[in-house]
């Protein structure tokens, strides 16, 4: 009987504690998504800070997006290909980044 009663009162435990573990690992799961969230716009902003620094001005005509945990995706327009080049070179070179994807085309000023 007491084998019972201690295999009940178990049982009673862990269902109540199954919605508080659940609740638990949603809220972990949605301060790791912010945390993302803020990583991805640093790494935004320190890419745009970098472009912005290299004095070029056909690298302002470029937009940065970052997601998925670094990875930075660029895209726009560049007068040059070295200007092109240089823009991913400075995004690689920025901490957290972990990939670029180079949409960038090239067009000549007319």
């Amino acid at each position: 009987m007491k084998n019972r009663t201690l295999a009940g009162l178990l049982l009673a435990i862990a269902a109540a504690a199954s919605p508080l573990a659940l609740h638990a690992a949603e809220a972990q799961g949605a301060q790791e998504k912010t945390k993302e969230y803020v990583k991805d716009s640093v790494i935004t902003t320190k890419v745009k800070t970098e472009l912005a620094a290299a004095k070029l001005s056909s690298l302002l005509k470029i937009q940065v997006e970052t997601g998925n945990a670094g990875r930075v995706t660029l895209t726009g327009t560049t007068n040059t290909p070295s200007a092109r080049n240089k823009a991913v070179s400075l995004t690689k070179a920025v901490k957290g980044v972990t990939s670029v994807d180079n949409q960038i085309k090239v067009v000549a000023d007319k």
